[in-house]
Parts: structure tokens; sequence; C-alpha cells
């Protein structure tokens, strides 16, 4: 087997492992070896398929990596999904504790936990949402 099908069984692996996972980890690895799949194709020796590989590793997450960055401080009134409620108030529906409980945030009923392990919120009160953790708000009085 020549070097360069090896580069791209391995930019297919990096890819599929980026789309299950979207961490944007593998997916500059799975163009870097992309990239040394075609200067390979090309006829180049394996040393420049690695020095290949490596350049376009560090060239595409020196683009990315400021990107993602950036995009992590989006201030509030920019952010989507999730991420915006982070900040917003809320009002408990069902009495919040470390356990769990519900709130009201938008419009819309999530499942709660307290931020801090021993507070308890009663029905009624106003709510600051302070994490978002998969589909649950934390979230202090």
């Amino acid at each position: 087997m020549e070097a360069w099908v090896g580069w791209a069984i391995g930019a297919v692996v990096l890819a599929a492992g980026e789309a299950a996972t979207a961490a944007l980890v593998l997916g500059p690895l799975a163009l870097a070896a992309a990239l040394a799949a075609i200067v390979g194709a090309a006829g180049a020796s394996f040393g420049v398929q690695l020095l290949a590989f490596i350049l376009g590793s560090l060239a595409a997450l020196g683009i990315l990596r400021p990107l993602a960055k950036r995009h992590l401080k989006l201030p509030a009134h920019v952010r989507t999904g999730a991420a915006a409620l982070v900040g917003a108030s809320a009002t408990v529906l069902e009495q919040v504790d470390r356990d769990g409980g519900r709130v009201k945030i938008g419009g819309e009923v999530w499942s709660a936990r307290t931020y801090d392990e021993d507070q308890v919120i009663a029905p009624g009160d106003r709510v600051e949402v302070l994490k978002i953790d998969g589909a649950t708000a934390l979230v202090a009085k």
C-alpha cells in the first residue's frame, strides 16, 4: 500500500471522529492528512508528505484556534442556543436544590439544579442562570 492511501484513510477516520465529537480538534488534523495524501499522490516522498502533514496541522490549528477562542468570548447579546441563556433571569416552578427542580426561562421550562449545593430555592423565586450543563440550568438567587 502506498503511503498516500494511508494518509487518505487517516483523513477519513479523523473526519469521522470530528463529526462524532464536534470538538474542533480532529478536523484540522483530517485536513492536514488530506493534504499529505494529495502531496503523496502527486509523487512526493514520505518525508515531504510528513512535512505537509505537520505544516498543514499547524496552519489549520493556527487559523481555527483563534476563531474558536473568539467565539467562546461572545457577548451575551450575540450568543445563540443554550449559551444565550447564561445570565438570564428565571422563575422557579418547582423547588430547586442540588438534586433538581424546574425553572421557566424565557417561556421554556428547564430542569434545574442549584449552583451552590447547599442552597434550596422555593417556587416563585427569581433566580439567575449561571451555567447550562447539558439540558439542566444551574441557577442561584
